[in-house]
Parts: C-alpha cells; sequence; structure tokens
C-alpha cells in the first residue's frame, strides 16, 4: 500500500474518522431475510455480554469501505451490547506501528499485509489466539492449512502460534472475458491449464488475438505480471515452492522459479499471442489493457486480473452478461490441486480484552461474513456462509472459486521486501517482455535480496 498522508495519533484517528457502529441502523432487520443465517446471530447474542464495554478497532479503511465493515460492525455491537469504535487510515501500515510502540495500541488491529502482522509478532506486539481458533479455522475455511499457515508467526520466544485471523479475501486467479465474443467464435471455457493453452493456439490459428496484458502503472509499472507469475508457479511447482520463494529460503533464480516466469512468457512475449505484439505489454496501461475485450472486432478475447478489474470496463458493463470470468485453470497433469491467488486482511489482537477475544469468535459466524457479502468488497473462504447472500452472481462466483480452492497463498510480492517485490520484480518482468532473458532477470532479484540480508 502507498503511503503518503501525514500521521496521526491512533487517539486522533478515533476523534476525526471512529464512531459507534451502532450510530447507523442494522443494515437487514434481524430475522427477516432468508439470506442471512440469523441462527449463528442468535446463538451468539445468547451467549455473549459485554454490556458496559467498549472495543476499539483500527484499520486501512476509508470512505464507502469504512462504512462496509461498519455495517457489520453493529450487528456485534447489537448482539453483544458493546460499544465498537473503528478508526481508518490511508497511513494504517506506519500508524499500527507508532501506537504499539507507544503502548496505547487499539484492541484490535486490520492487516492488509502478513508480513508488517508477522513483525509485531515477532516483537510481543500480538495475542496468540490459540489452537482452539486453529482447529476452526482447519475445519471451517475452504483450504483451512494454507489461511493457519497466512496468519501463524514466529513470537518473541521463537515459536510459531496464530496471531491474526483471516476476513475479507480478494482473488486474482481470474479470466475476464466477453461471454457473447466466445460464442461468435464457438470457443468454450477451458477447464484446464492445457486447454487454456490450446484454445490460445486455436485463437492464433483462427485469425484472432488471444489476449490482452498491460503492464504499466506509472511508477509501479511491472506489478501485474508478478500476478501472472504466482499463478504460474501454483500450477507448476507444489505450495511449499512458493513459500519458500517468498521467503528466499530457495533462490529467486531457482530453475522452477525461472520455470514459471517462462510460463508467462508463453502468453506475455509471443507477438500472435497479444494485443499489439509483445513490445506494447510493457507499455500498455493495465487500466486500459481490458478494453480491447470490448472492441468490435474484439482485439483480444481473454485478459488475466484480480477481481478489482471491472472498475475499468466500459461504463455500463454488466457482468455476467457484458463481460464474465473464469477460474485460471491448473494443469490436469500436474496434480496440485485448485490453487487459488489472492489477498485479504487479517485481523490480530493488539490489546488483549474480554471485548477482543469476544469479536474473534464474532468472527467465526456465518452472520459475520453474509452482512458484508450482501453489499460488496467482500468473499470469503468460510464453508458455513450462504452464498446466496452475495450480492450478485459475479461475487457468488468469485466465492464459489474460494470455496473450491485447494491452496489458497497470498500476494508473492507483497510478502517479499520492498526491494524486491515492489522493485527489482517489477523491473525485471518489463525487462523480461522486452526480451531479457528469464534466468538473467531472476539473478538480479536474488542479488538484490542478498545485497538487504
Amino acid at each position: 500500500m502507498k503511503l503518503s498522508n501525514s500521521l496521526l495519533t491512533f487517539a486522533a484517528g478515533i476523534a476525526l474518522t471512529a464512531g459507534s457502529a451502532a450510530a447507523q441502523d442494522l443494515m437487514y432487520p434481524v430475522g427477516e431475510d432468508s439470506r442471512f443465517t440469523w441462527q449463528s446471530y442468535e446463538d451468539f447474542a445468547a451467549a455473549n455480554d459485554l454490556s458496559g464495554q467498549t472495543l476499539s478497532l483500527f484499520g486501512p479503511w476509508l470512505g464507502p469501505d469504512k462504512e462496509l465493515v461498519e455495517s457489520m460492525l453493529a450487528y456485534f455491537e447489537a448482539a453483544t451490547g458493546a460499544t465498537v469504535e473503528f478508526a481508518g487510515s490511508d497511513s494504517f501500515e506506519q500508524q499500527i506501528v507508532i501506537d504499539t510502540q507507544a503502548g496505547s495500541p487499539p484492541n484490535v488491529a486490520v492487516f492488509p499485509q502478513p508480513g508488517l502482522a508477522a513483525d509485531l509478532a515477532s516483537k510481543g506486539n500480538l495475542t496468540p489466539l490459540g489452537d482452539d481458533v486453529k482447529d476452526w479455522l482447519v475445519e471451517n475455511y475452504a483450504a483451512g492449512q494454507s489461511w493457519v499457515d497466512l496468519s501463524s508467526y514466529a513470537g518473541p520466544d521463537g515459536e510459531t502460534h496464530l496471531y491474526a485471523f483471516p476476513y475479507k479475501a480478494d482473488v486474482k486467479s481470474l479470466v475476464w472475458y466477453v461471454p457473447e465474443n466466445f460464442e461468435d467464435a464457438g470457443y468454450e471455457v477451458p477447464e484446464t491449464m492445457e486447454d487454456l493453452k490450446a484454445l490460445t493456439e486455436q485463437m492464433v490459428a483462427d485469425g484472432a488475438t488471444p489476449w490482452c496484458i498491460g503492464l504499466g502503472s506509472g511508477s509501479a509499472t511491472g506489478w501485474p505480471a508478478t500476478d501472472w507469475v504466482e499463478d504460474m508457479l501454483l500450477r507448476t511447482q507444489p505450495p511449499e515452492v512458493y513459500d519458500q520463494w517468498v521467503t528466499n529460503e530457495i533462490a529467486f533464480d531457482d530453475p522452477r522459479i525461472v520455470g514459471a516466469i517462462e510460463e508467462f512468457g508463453w502468453f506475455a512475449r509471443n507477438d500472435a499471442h497479444v494485443d499489439g505484439g509483445a513490445a506494447a505489454v510493457a507499455s500498455t496501461d493495465f487500466r486500459d489493457s481490458p478494453k480491447g475485450l470490448f472492441s468490435s472486432p474484439p482485439k483480444c478475447y481473454m485478459h488475466h486480473q484480480a477481481s478489482f478489474i471491472p472498475s475499468f470496463f466500459p461504463e455500463g458493463t454488466e457482468l455476467g452478461v457484458d463481460a464474465d470470468f473464469f477460474y485460471m485453470p491448473a494443469y490436469a497433469g500436474k496434480d496440485l490441486g485448485k490453487p487459488v491467488l489472492g489477498a485479504g486482511t487479517l485481523f490480530a489482537i493488539t490489546k488483549d480484552s474480554e471485548a477482543a477475544q469476544t469479536f474473534i469468535k464474532w468472527l467465526e459466524t456465518p452472520i459475520a461474513h453474509e452482512i458484508w457479502m450482501a453489499q460488496s468488497g467482500l468473499l470469503t473462504a468460510h464453508t458455513g456462509v450462504n452464498t446466496d447472500a452475495y450480492a450478485n452472481d459475479a461475487l457468488r462466483k468469485q466465492g464459489e472459486i474460494l470455496l473450491g480452492a485447494t491452496t489458497f497463498r497470498f500476494d508473492g510480492s507483497d510478502l517479499m521486501p520492498g526491494a524486491i517485490g515492489a522493485g527489482t520484480f517489477w523491473t525485471g518482468m518489463v525487462d523480461y517482455v522486452g526480451g531479457a532473458d528469464a534466468a538473467e532477470v531472476a539473478a538480479e532479484s536474488q542479488k538484490a535480496w542478498d545485497a538487504i540480508k
């Protein structure tokens, strides 16, 4: 997350941007909408009384996102009698460090970056959540062990504990397309990576261009390629290799990593595969790159990008009709399951209290997820939710991809040191699509990693 605003103390943040979630009415009257698992709300309310207690939360959300999280928090207040104060800041990553060092943190902090949570855990600034929560996640989240691993870090004693609860996910392993274009050309959505590559070649044989790819993003140019490489690594190697790569337990220029880069190159470095040819990949802005899907005739048929990309589709585009997506498929011949690449937020206790512990239990309830699901912006791996609660078919379909995952991994570049994940990895991918050797650009990232050890 890019940070530019001046820092505020947490207390000032509370005064400026926080308020009691109870100040708003409940978004959906309790018991009146069959999409929601009201029994989970009623059971939780019967078991927990926090009357007179206050729970403070601090996270990265402002504007509409702040309103969405507060709409969920209002139900926690109604169920328990607690008062919840939520503060949001676009300087969260810096401010939470200051607050914990000053001994004045909130009860619960919402981390968009696992690395920052891990750093604070190592310094003793997070409270372990315990084996019961860990066991619950394994049993009740799709690919549950993946989520436990993402949220477990070494504490000040050197022992690994579960320190965070994953809540609110994003999905990156998506390929976008226009159904009408597929139908007109007689193409079918591929079920395997072998099928996807065969479809790519069929499109070329038909005189069409399969892909729109753009890496341009101002000072962050190159980042869309990192998602490609991460997806390809999860489809060519076991998840343990991915984990060792993001921590540099195996070198960035390990042949398995170079192979994943070259898998991306199979799509991006072939002039016939990409709108504008390979030379256009680095210079095309990622926000403009999907526009070729909507040209007449289409300039391309597929676009790999995360769940946010419809924000840059033509105005009035109706998802599921004018545009749709499918899961970036795995290789049938590699037996690596259905890996999903994504991101999300992690809730951790930074100042322990009865209310904080109770709030973590609240996040285990289906209703805590469904209230936000029914609006927008939240996907969940919670297997107990009613997917009918999703606000629309597109969100439901993304949620089902998450529920079908056998492995979930967080965006790898975000897990790496900034000099690598937001530095040489980005620039190296630009060099690579420009014709540089994959092993050489990977070696440059390894050299930069060695320099900061």
